[in-house]
């Protein structure tokens, strides 16, 4: 197939930019005395000419630091070997199961795209049409407080965005029939390293706990054999990291530092803090025996006491008082014991009541 005139002028020029760029950057260069910590590549000055993306060769080297960068959830790679597959089930238990007015995966993918939650769906609406629905917050109009809650990735070596927040909400909009890795979200960018060596990014990654390479057993993962991307198919199922995510907001409050839940389940794995010997996961009368044990020795531990890799219980976010002082049938605590019968289910009921219909 030939290439049209106007493709042809346009790459041309494209081209002429950018060795007029070079040149000028290089002059620069031999006269400049003191160069930046980090200098944007010649091609990001011309980056309304060339496509982003996996397929430009660019990768999303341009994107800045602080951004949100739209793009399809199966183009992310993984910065952690495994999931809470529990806490996945739920979700897609929620999806397909629900009982609610609007299917929550709209208030999901709203809230993760930094629009707060769904305001409509049409009957028909779709997560890969969103035209289909609408979100409380238009794009153009987040605050600091919408956009808190995002997923994030940092940009590593050859503009690979890598996720550091979020494998269980993009893995479930994955698996979820009308997502799939060509479904877009927004991204907010916590820092843009596409200009260091591959060892040095994994080394400022480590540094700044930016990854979680460790397996359910413990053992160290080689950041080379990590994910490629989100789905199912591609984690190991961690039950402690499934087990912390019921516990949240009853042992300890979620979202203060990155990888929370695997330090936790690393300390109910490797401590003996707590016995989990009988524990069904599914069963739900088990279940949440099992989470209230383990969240009741979360408000136990001393506040300075060492979890995980230095970590103490007070950084991660363990409570004064178990499922914030009141009783079992209220709180968080009441609200994860309802069953599926129950108008509103609780988040194990959706997942167990999931799981029910996975092949065997």
């Amino acid at each position: 197939m030939g290439v049209s005139p106007m493709a042809s002028l346009r790459r041309a020029a494209l081209l002429g930019t950018l060795a007029l760029i070079s040149v000028a950057s290089t002059s620069l260069a031999s006269v400049a005395t003191a160069a930046p910590a980090r200098t944007a590549s010649p091609l990001c000055q011309v980056a309304d000419l060339i496509p982003t993306g996996s397929s430009s060769g660019l990768g999303y080297q341009c994107a800045e630091a602080g951004g949100l960068l739209d793009l399809p959830i199966g183009e992310v790679r993984a910065t952690q070997p495994s999931l809470g597959y529990d806490e996945v089930y739920y979700k897609l238990g929620r999806y397909t199961l629900g009982k609610d007015e609007i299917n929550k995966k709209f208030d999901d993918w709203c809230e993760a795209n930094g629009q707060e939650e769904a305001a409509s769906a049409l009957p028909d609406a779709r997560l890969d049409n969103p035209s289909s629905f609408t979100c409380t917050v238009p794009v153009g109009q987040e605050t600091p407080d919408t956009i808190a809650p995002m997923k994030t990735v940092v940009i590593g070596p050859g503009g690979v965005p890598y996720l550091t927040d979020g494998h269980h909400t993009l893995t479930s909009f994955y698996e979820t029939a009308d997502g799939g890795p060509n479904l877009h979200l927004r991204l907010r960018v916590v820092a843009n390293l596409s200009d260091l060596s591959p060892a040095d990014f994994w080394a400022r990654m480590k540094a700044e706990k930016w990854v979680w390479n460790y397996d359910v057993d413990g053992n160290e993962v080689p950041v080379e054999q990590l994910p490629s991307g989100v789905g199912l198919a591609k984690f190991q199922d961690d039950k402690y990291r499934s087990l912390m995510y019921f516990a949240r907001d009853i042992g300890f409050t979620p979202g203060t530092i990155p990888f929370q839940e695997f330090y936790w389940g690393a300390w109910v794995r490797d401590s003996g803090a707590v016995d989990i010997s009988g524990w069904d996961s599914s069963n739900l009368t088990s279940y949440l025996s099992t989470v209230e044990s383990v969240s009741r020795a979360q408000v136990a531990a001393p506040k300075d006491a060492m979890i995980d890799s230095g970590r103490t219980a007070a950084e991660l976010g363990a409570l004064d008082v178990w499922n914030d002082g009141k009783a079992v049938t209220k709180g968080e605590f009441g609200k994860l014991s309802a069953p599926y019968s129950n108008d509103k289910p609780g988040k194990l009921a959706y997942a167990l009541q999931y799981k029910m219909g996975l092949p065997r």
